[in-house]
């Protein structure tokens, strides 16, 4: 290895088995592994921060999806950053920090292509994982592209305290929205929508059913639902949106963890009654919105417009805890492990 300070094995954490329903700690693995040697075009990278995501659940199943599922006995992948201590490629130097999709692991060895230069300097590592990152490039397209939002509507976003909504609750407000109204699981959640982040209304779905909630929240009604949830906030949301609403369909995490398929929304007829409009998005299919995204993005968190909370978990062999957490809904916006 061209770097003495680079040990021969280092720890990365595997999918040991495949869940039924939520995942638990014996679905994981932490291993020892040889560190690879990079080869030409590569980067070796010692990860220094990762994401744990939700989406990650879905590549927990053998199913074919937008993605290819993990392997079992092979290291799970998510969004990093690390400091690249060996480079065979000409785009990048040792010394440069970069962000990549080989997280769950110590070192990754990372194809130049899949690496991209980040600066420390402008951010912090973490917002380059939530804020300026995946989550924060998903609220953008989702809010701006797919539900085509527009000055004046009335924004409901479920999920509104993780790292994807609690971005698209304070761009519709910086935007010009009406009234922002935002789901989440517990007082604090709620308490900190409002009063940190700006939106006009909150409410805990656990504390009644979520159309009387959002009915009291939106008496006018809402013109865009942001969905990361599904299920029973998704035929609130039908049923309180205007005609011609749109619906940007991201998530749905109360589904994630099902054994059974899970009933659809009852009152599917007002798509045509009221001419709504649902449109399904990964964001992994608009790479070419991420420069606009930056300079539009970039200055609100430079300037403290656009606020984010991060939600930090210590040390790589507890990264299963934290994901499991983030399924739970113990974060606080984006949920972080350090390396």
């Amino acid at each position: 290895m061209a770097d003495k300070a680079v040990p021969e094995q280092a720890l990365e954490v595997r999918l040991a088995s495949r869940p039924n329903g939520w995942p638990t700690r014996e679905n994981f693995d932490l291993v020892e592994a040889p560190v690879p040697e990079p080869g030409d075009g590569q980067i070796l990278v010692r990860n220094k921060v990762m994401s744990v995501d939700p989406a990650m659940r879905g590549r927990m199943n053998n199913a074919k999806s937008y993605v290819p599922p993990f392997e079992i006995d092979k290291p799970l992948s998510g969004g990093a950053v690390g400091e690249v201590v060996v480079s065979n490629s000409r785009h990048f130097s040792a010394g440069q920090t970069v962000l990549h999709q080989l997280g769950w692991r110590e070192y990754a060895t990372v194809g130049e292509s899949h690496a991209v230069a980040v600066a420390e300097e402008n951010a912090p590592l973490g917002a380059y994982l939530g804020v300026l990152g995946m989550p924060g490039l998903t609220a953008y397209v989702g809010l701006f592209d797919i539900a085509s939002f527009q000055q004046g509507d009335t924004v409901f976003v479920s999920g509104a305290a993780g790292a994807v909504g609690s971005v698209v609750g304070q761009l519709a407000k910086l935007h010009g929205a009406t009234r922002v109204i935002g789901s989440a699981g517990s007082p604090e959640k709620v308490r900190s929508l409002t009063e940190d982040l700006g939106f006009d209304a909150a409410f805990n779905y656990k504390d009644a059913p979520v159309a009387e909630q959002l009915k009291t929240a939106a008496p006018d009604g809402i013109d865009v639902y942001f969905d990361n949830v599904g299920g029973d906030h998704l035929e609130a949301a039908i049923g309180s949106l205007n005609e011609f609403g749109r619906i940007a369909a991201c998530g749905a995490v109360s589904q994630y963890n099902a054994t059974e398929p899970q009933p659809g929304p009852r009152n599917m007829f007002q798509f045509v009654t009221k001419r709504l409009s649902m449109r399904g998005f990964i964001v992994i299919d608009h790479a070419d919105r991420r420069d606009r995204f930056f300079s539009d993005v970039g200055p609100l968190v430079r300037d403290g417009k656009l606020r984010y909370e991060e939600t930090t978990v210590e040390g790589l062999r507890n990264a299963p805890d934290a994901f499991l957490g983030m399924l739970r809904g113990e974060n606080t916006g984006k949920m972080l492990v350090t390396v």
